[in-house]
Parts: C-alpha cells; structure tokens; sequence
C-alpha cells in the first residue's frame, strides 16, 4: 500500500506491462495548433482570455478525434 504523496506506482503496476497506460499520439501538436490559431485570433480580436481557452479546448476535442479515428 503506498501513502499519499507517494510517487511509487499502485499494486495492479507491473513493469514493462503498456498494456495499462493508453497511447494517445496527436494530441500534443493538435493541441498546440489549437493554443497558436487561440492566440492568433485573441491578438487580433483584442480578447486573447476568450480565444486562448476556446481554442485550446478545439485543439483537444480534435486531437482525441484524430486518435480515435486511428484506432
């Protein structure tokens, strides 16, 4: 049993197992086009506090589509 804060994995951990930790591949770059095109339109719009957050969140909302559809 661990204790809170501890950083040492759970008992269903067993090592070289990948079989509990999903893969998720392009959500990193889709994210940081959605946070780039957020700033972009923010800068323009003057509203960079709106735009950031919405673009984030589609940035996201894309990525997990893209892994999905990959599967």
């Amino acid at each position: 049993m661990t204790t809170p804060g501890s950083t040492s994995p759970g008992p269903d951990f067993t090592p070289g197992s990948d079989s509990k930790k999903p893969v998720v591949r392009g959500i990193g770059p889709s994210l940081a086009i959605g946070a780039g095109i957020g700033t972009a339109v923010g800068v323009a719009s003057d509203n960079i506090g709106l735009w950031l957050p919405v673009g984030i969140a589609v940035g996201l909302a894309l990525g997990v589509a893209m892994a999905q559809r990959s599967k």
